[in-house]
């Protein structure tokens, strides 16, 4: 059965996309819950529409995250924590902590999702962490963890 995607549905595509799924899953789950609608000539119309503002909302936002990884490069963002005598943290650092950190920084928000650690940094010293502003962009920036 061909229908058209009123929603953002995860492994099947986005909103606006005409897609063909089996007929119970588009009759007992996508159509009720309002995810999709069935695909007719009006209705084949109105998701070209949805796409065209899908790729204008997603070409605003990728210029945005473009214009602030601009903003991140070279960025040295520095992070309190408690330490021991040999460098070793007492916990780690969090992402949310980097994020805080980063924001205060710039004077901007930065949702703690979007920082990626490699891995939990336990120690004092200079790390590379990644923030995913948007699919493509993603810039890194220079943490240093220093003790409190």
């Amino acid at each position: 059965m061909k229908i058209v995607l009123r929603d953002d549905v995860e492994n099947l595509g986005a909103k606006g996309d005409l897609v063909e799924v089996a007929d119970g899953y588009a009759r007992n789950y996508l159509v009720p819950r309002g995810l999709a609608i069935t695909a007719n000539r009006g209705v084949v119309k109105q998701a070209e529409a949805m796409r065209r503002n899908r790729d204008a909302r997603d070409r605003r936002l990728r210029e945005g995250a473009q214009e602030l990884a601009a903003r991140f490069a070279g960025l040295t963002v520095e992070v309190e924590a408690r330490a021991g005598e040999a460098g070793k943290l007492f916990g780690s650092v969090t992402n949310a902590e980097v994020a805080e950190a980063i924001g205060a920084q710039l004077a901007i928000e930065v949702d703690k999702r979007t920082v990626e650690l490699a891995e939990p940094i336990k120690e004092l010293g200079e790390y590379e962490v990644v923030v995913r502003l948007h699919s493509g962009v993603t810039p890194a920036v220079k943490v240093v963890v220093v003790a409190r």
